[in-house]
């Protein structure tokens, strides 16, 4: 199952002219995924200031106590995974039980800056705003465009991450995603192709195929040396 979360109303976060919401509805319909990242409010949390190497700042959530650190069956570099419990409320497809995951990872600056280039390539076959010419994206909608870019490489992360980790997200609502940093503000001062780093929670079920073939993988070796001896 791909990840899903309830959608969250962009007008939150910008308040553009509707020419430009129209633009943007058509772009998110043919590039972005089947969800949209939630997050969390502003404050909800205690916060830790995070700055990178061209001078970004923005509030990355501190780490929760507790849980146990996992290790990631698949390589997924600058990733960290925290089992927090079980998820009382929720179950997997065939009734087993579901757990509450802490990750912390790195979306790619080259995959976000891919979106970018998709997401404006997109909107541009359908802009027509007054006062610019057919097909130009004028200055004050860039900013949205650098969000939607953001929003799907944080998406394809936590994507990723559920893979490497041996893990199987939740069907529907189930599987909702909580990055914790705001959007808005990760955009805030973005250069495009810098990679961004996030914390993120979700429910999901360890995956039993992932598990046995790691077994598999880790038995062959002691095998091919017993052959040997």
């Amino acid at each position: 199952h791909q990840l899903t979360t309830t959608k969250t109303h962009l007008s939150k976060y910008f308040r553009m002219k509707l020419s430009l919401t129209a633009t943007i509805a058509i772009v998110l319909s043919s590039t972005c995924s089947a969800f949209v990242i939630q997050t969390t409010q502003p404050g909800a949390a205690f916060n830790i200031e995070k700055t990178s190497q061209l001078n970004m700042a923005y509030d990355l959530v501190a780490e929760p106590e507790g849980g146990e650190e996992i290790t990631a069956i698949e390589a997924m570099v600058g990733s960290r995974m925290k089992n927090m419990g079980i998820a009382e409320d929720s179950k997997g497809e065939n009734g087993e039980d579901a757990y509450t995951y802490w990750l912390s990872a790195e979306a790619d600056g080259s995959m976000i800056k891919k979106f970018r280039t998709q997401v404006e390539k997109d909107a541009s076959k359908n802009a027509n705003f007054p006062g610019f010419r057919k097909g130009q994206i004028p200055p004050y909608a860039q900013p949205q465009m650098t969000m939607f870019a953001l929003q799907e490489g944080l998406i394809k992360t936590c994507e990723a991450a559920v893979s490497a980790y041996g893990l199987k997200s939740l069907p529907g609502s189930e599987g909702s995603v909580e990055v914790h940093e705001d959007i808005k503000d990760i955009s805030k001062g973005y250069k495009v192709g810098t990679s961004v780093e996030f914390t993120a929670t979700f429910k999901a079920t360890i995956d039993p195929e992932k598990v046995v073939q790691e077994e598999e993988e880790e038995v062959a070796p002691v095998e091919e040396v017993a052959a040997e001896e």
